[in-house]
């Protein structure tokens, strides 16, 4: 880890408080306990090749599963709880915070981590056993088979403007309505921006030129605050939440179709502990969420 990070022995060495020589014979004993070589010399120094690059990943790991032994560990042995790592897409944070809220009123000692980001990047951190579970969509996995998922709901989406948009006092809107104006979208080829393209598409409205991509509910504020002229696509939950605080203005556009269901998703070959199993308890899914071969 230490060469990968620094790209020089000597520098490597030294973060790890070895000797240069004593840093040379380990990697020598590791190149030679994997029957090949692992760093090549470059112009900006050493650097791992494509077996060194697997080696550093897998090594990276196993350093994350010992320090988060190390610190379950400690917190079992004072008394408290385990530790709890939930990914999900931008759309189910409100059900995932509510959820939460439940779960800590019965572990208030269990250690929380959430991260938001795409479905395929959770899907890969749960790949990678970085997280417990995850809220997700697995139809952007070439390997749906390896999961177990619930369907946790059906998603409808939302347009919303700056409450000072010239359209925020309209009691009804037509998607042309807002073909000319900029807007606020998903990556391409995301569930969220395929769908609209498709309104746009079978109503015969071109798709609105120079679009702005985020996946970022942050930055959607922001552009929105900033310019009473956009409109951005959400989650309806996520848009009905930061209407109630005033921040945006839910605008009465209606999408026809309904955006692809998320699922609570885990890996099928990971036993669930007991933290994970109250959590998704606390989210009151169908059939009291029993996850099952999202492939079926």
């Amino acid at each position: 880890m230490a060469l990968a990070d620094h790209g020089s022995l000597i520098k490597a060495a030294e973060s790890v408080q070895m000797t240069q020589p004593g840093a040379t014979k380990a990697l020598k004993d590791i190149e030679a306990a994997i029957g090949s070589v692992l760093f090549v010399r470059s112009n900006r120094g050493i650097e791992p090749n494509a077996l060194g690059r697997c080696v550093v990943r897998y090594a990276r790991l196993s350093m994350s599963d010992l320090s988060q032994l190390r610190e379950e560990l400690l917190r079992v042995l004072q008394g408290h709880g385990g530790r709890l790592a939930v990914g999900t897409i931008m759309g189910a944070v409100p059900l995932l915070t509510d959820a939460l809220s439940r779960f800590l009123q019965k572990q208030p000692t269990v250690s929380i981590q959430i991260l938001e980001d795409t479905s395929a990047q959770l899907l890969e951190l749960l790949d990678q056993d970085r997280l417990d579970v995850a809220i997700c969509r697995t139809s952007v996995s070439e390997t749906p088979g390896f999961y177990n998922a619930v369907i946790v709901s059906d998603e409808t989406l939302a347009v919303v403007a700056n409450l000072e948009h010239s359209l925020a006092g309209e009691k009804e809107l037509d998607l042309a309505d807002l073909q000319f104006s900029r807007w606020v979208v998903c990556r391409a080829n995301m569930p969220m921006r395929l769908l609209l393209e498709r309104e746009f598409y079978e109503r015969g409205i071109p798709f609105p030129a120079s679009p702005i991509e985020t996946i970022s509910p942050l930055a959607t504020l922001s552009l929105l605050e900033r310019d009473i002229s956009i409109v951005a696509l959400l989650s309806i939950d996520v848009a009905r939440m930061f209407e109630k605080f005033g921040l945006v203005k839910v605008l009465p556009v209606t999408l026809r179709t309904k955006s692809e269901p998320y699922f609570l998703v885990t890996r099928r070959d990971r036993v669930l502990t007991p933290a994970v199993e109250l959590f998704i308890s606390e989210l009151n899914l169908p059939n009291g969420g029993s996850l099952t071969n999202s492939a079926a």
